[in-house]
């Protein structure tokens, strides 16, 4: 009859199992010094982090900044000027922000504005999340509509 496989005549693959290196126990390998060499900032403890050397540091050469800012509130619109919109409609019609998305004028799900840059001759029909006064002024007086969204 075979060898039959059992519990207890199973071992660990060679290699796998790695003995924990035990640094600074007795005078052996990685002992006494235990692997940083003698003397020194380095052998005794870890440089602080920050410092540089007796340096300034970068951390107290930097100004304080104080206060409160409404910065990262600021609507950021991208931005479609009305020459871009008589290329990208020279017949005129509906224009929506999913059109110009579709055709690569602007990216979804950012705000859109429409500025008076430029001329436009045919009628549209527009609706962005903003305009600028001489955009609606432009486009109204070539007989198209304006909406905000």
């Amino acid at each position: 009859m075979s060898e039959l496989l059992k519990l207890h005549h199973l071992r660990p693959a060679p290699g796998s199992n790695k003995a924990k290196i035990r640094k600074g126990r007795g005078e052996a390998s990685k002992g006494k010094t235990a692997g940083r060499g003698t003397k020194g900032t380095k052998a005794r403890s870890t440089v602080p982090a920050g410092f540089e050397g007796g340096q300034m540091p970068l951390i107290r050469r930097i100004p304080k900044l104080k206060g409160f800012s409404n910065a990262k509130f600021k609507t950021v619109y991208q931005v479609v000027n009305l020459d871009k919109l008589s290329k990208l409609y020279p017949e005129g019609g509906e224009v929506t922000i999913e059109d110009l998305v579709a055709k690569g004028a602007v990216r979804k799900n950012q705000p859109v504005k429409v500025l008076g840059t430029g001329e436009i001759s045919v009628p549209v029909r527009v609706s962005a999340n903003a305009f600028s006064s001489s955009a609606k002024e432009k486009i109204l007086a070539a007989g198209g509509s304006v909406t905000e969204i």
